[in-house]
């Protein structure tokens, strides 16, 4: 079912939120960004005369209590959000008098579902690998399914409107969707936003598409960079991971981030962008600080000829006015990552202008752009370039998930 085509009178909707946000020490929202993504979904519901259930994790209780991570602190900012006084149920797993109460155009937040947990189905305090593991693990599949039953009574239509948790089968993100049928289960407005976008990218690209992937470790994007070699043109590879591969083909590369480990794994990349025919763009010149800090003394090198007390950390204007040809020249790009140590000022420049760059393709050239990770997302938003691109996703790790070629649970879970 579409949620356009879904009229919500008379209905009672369970709507899986990503209301993770960040607080800070006196339990004030530091940003709202994710309560804001999700008011479309949430105001169709209480417009069309339905009654709101929302339910979300935040942060990593590890199904035990902790009062520093309640969804009691944000109620205020959601009410505001929404225009609705929102009630509070201080237990998600006995609810059932707050839910049955509600009436149409009201709204109910559920405490923190990591309280319990049954909402992750992760054994407590066993040790993996042990015979005792995998009969907790049985028993805990059993309690999961059950509070996943108990969550989807409270309410006669589920909406999965989470798309930075879609990767996980937790209850409120995969097994509560066995307990609706086709008719009554559907992705919210956020989700579909998602879900396109990354079809956009991963089965509707426009060539020449262009992959930029950056951040810290080969290792995290391993399984997106060689999926990735089946559908891209042009692959940049910046940020500290490219060090991994410069060091393999037998540069020097100072005390820079890198995986030794990886090192056949960089060569198997560069062998099979060769035989693909993909254009894999290593940085040439990088600029090196002597110390990891902002205000460390500053030197650019290329990149395979770094002296042992210098470590790269950030693109230098050779290497990003050569990123930025094949990015304009492109129809379709994704960008997962810095290329850079970005939270430091003085070598944030090269992301902001791969940021720019990006920008620039979508706004003049008419290219389509999906952005998304943590660090990306930030420096989008930090040159005020988010509303330049055709999509920021707003779940890193789902994104990462889907780029690699994997099913997603949360949207598995709807479409079957």
């Amino acid at each position: 079912m579409k949620i356009n085509d879904f009229n919500f009178a008379g209905h009672k909707a369970i709507v899986r939120v990503d209301f993770n946000v960040p607080l800070d020490e006196k339990g004030h929202v530091t940003d709202d960004t994710r309560i804001r993504g999700a008011l479309p979904t949430l105001k169709k519901i209480l417009a069309d005369g339905g009654a709101l259930i929302m339910m979300s994790h935040m942060g990593k209780p590890k199904g035990k209590v902790k009062p520093e991570l309640s969804l009691s602190q944000i109620v205020k900012n959601v009410s505001d959000a929404l225009g609705v006084e929102v009630k509070f149920a201080k237990d998600a797993g006995n609810a059932e008098a707050e839910a049955a109460a509600l009436k149409p155009g009201e709204a109910l937040l559920l405490e923190n579902l990591r309280y319990y947990p049954e909402e992750e189905g992760k054994p407590v305090g066993v040790e993996k690998g042990t015979p005792e593991y995998d009969a907790a693990k049985a028993e805990m599949k059993d309690r999961q399914k059950d509070f996943a039953k108990k969550l989807a009574s409270y309410a006669d239509v589920y909406v999965n409107d989470a798309f930075g948790t879609a990767h996980r089968k937790h209850a409120s993100t995969a097994v509560i969707a066995d307990y609706f049928d086709a008719d009554h289960k559907m992705l919210g407005y956020l989700m579909e936003k998602e879900v396109t976008a990354i079809n956009n990218v991963l089965k509707n690209a426009q060539h020449p598409f262009t992959a930029i992937i950056g951040g810290s470790k080969v290792s995290s994007k391993l399984g997106v960079i060689k999926n990735l070699l089946d559908k891209v043109d042009n692959l940049i590879i910046g940020g500290g991971m490219g060090y991994t591969f410069i060091k393999a083909q037998g540069g020097k590369i100072g005390k820079s981030l890198h995986e030794d480990d990886l090192m056949p794994e960089a060569l198997n990349v560069i062998a099979a962008a060769k035989e693909k025919g993909v254009n894999l763009s290593l940085s040439v010149a990088t600029v090196c600080g002597k110390d990891f800090s902002n205000d460390t003394e500053r030197k650019v090198f290329p990149i395979d000829q770094i002296p042992d007390e210098w470590e790269g950390m950030d693109a230098s204007e050779e290497s990003i006015e050569a990123w930025k040809k094949i990015i304009l020249a492109s129809k379709t790009i994704l960008w997962n990552g810095p290329v850079g140590v970005f939270e430091l000022e003085n070598f944030a420049k090269g992301t902001g202008e791969i940021a720019k760059a990006v920008a620039q393709a979508t706004q003049e050239n008419g290219a389509y752009s999906l952005v998304g990770g943590g660090d990306s997302v930030a420096a989008v938003n930090k040159f005020g370039l988010a509303d330049k691109v055709s999509y920021v996703s707003t779940g890193g790790g789902a994104m990462l998930e889907a780029i690699e070629g994997k099913v997603l649970p949360g949207v598995a879970a709807i479409e079957k």
